[in-house]
């Protein structure tokens, strides 16, 4: 669990106060630099290919892909292999045409453009995910809505203590997770995917003050920016999908487990998440 030092004396994101321990602040610091780097490069190419009359494909799961997927896709990796040469890297369009390969014990988890229903109806709820795994769990993520020109970024440091933030409008300001509030949870749902009976039948029992929908990982972020409670989602998502809204709700003070209570790891076969609940405090 994230620990969460006080704003008033806490070092900068991913810092330790511990000077034995400068050396791994450095390196945290740097790989949340480049995977912000990484997807603002992306997120130019996406909103270039957005501004256009773009074509929709099929993959062989028949998902749609655009050329911003690919693109983006290809500025991240290029970024980040330029950056950190060492640490490999799991993106979704390059597994759709390769297969999947083993994870490794650290590895960059990506999905270049998460939300591409979104993408192609226009309606701004887009996100570029990058996140870090490290033993199956996910160190530092990174998540932007290019279209909604606003970026999150939660990380672990070595201590394991965390800091979470949004950026948007060039401001920068820390976010954490809420208690819920006496009126009930705030909900969040999918806006393109999932079955309202199971969602029914989940939140049967709890004190439902509103729902809200969203797409992309910006449910994730809604939750970690303290503005809703609870997301669950019973269908199928992989670990792309999620990993980069998970480090930055963990670094806000939530969590996302399966419905046994469980953490949800990072690095299975096949990728698969099982169904989850993400919470806040």
């Amino acid at each position: 669990m994230c620990e969460h030092p006080d704003s008033n004396t806490a070092a900068p994101l991913g810092q330790r106060s511990d000077n034995n321990n400068d050396q791994e602040a450095c390196l945290t610091n740097s790989l949340l630099d480049a995977a912000i780097e990484a997807a603002r490069r992306a997120a130019t190419v996406i909103l270039q290919i957005y501004a256009t009359d773009f074509q929709v494909r099929s993959k062989d799961d028949a998902s749609p892909v655009t050329l911003a997927d690919e693109a983006a896709e290809a500025a991240i990796l290029e970024t980040l292999a330029q950056r950190f040469p060492e640490v490999p890297a799991i993106s979704e369009e390059a597994a759709s045409r390769g297969g999947l390969p083993s994870a490794p014990a650290r590895f960059w988890l990506i999905d270049p453009l998460d939300g591409t229903k979104e993408f192609i109806s226009r309606n701004g709820e887009f996100t570029v995910n990058i996140a870090l795994i490290e033993q199956g769990r996910p160190r530092l993520g990174v998540v932007l809505a290019p279209a909604l020109g606003r970026l999150y970024a939660g990380c672990e440091a070595a201590d394991g203590s965390c800091q979470a933030f949004v950026e948007e409008a060039g401001e920068r300001r820390p976010i954490h997770c809420r208690a819920v509030p006496e009126a009930g949870l705030t909900v969040v749902s999918s806006r393109s995917h999932g079955d309202a009976a199971a969602l029914d039948a989940f939140l049967a029992g709890r004190r439902v003050a509103a729902s809200v929908s969203a797409g992309s990982s910006l449910k994730l972020c809604l939750l970690a920016a303290g503005e809703a409670d609870l997301y669950p989602r019973l269908g199928r998502t992989m670990e792309w999908d999620i990993a980069a809204g998970h480090a930055v709700l963990r670094a806000a003070g939530g969590e996302v487990r399966d419905l046994d209570g469980v953490p949800l790891r990072y690095g299975k076969p096949g990728l698969d998440n099982p169904h989850f609940a993400a919470t806040g405090i």
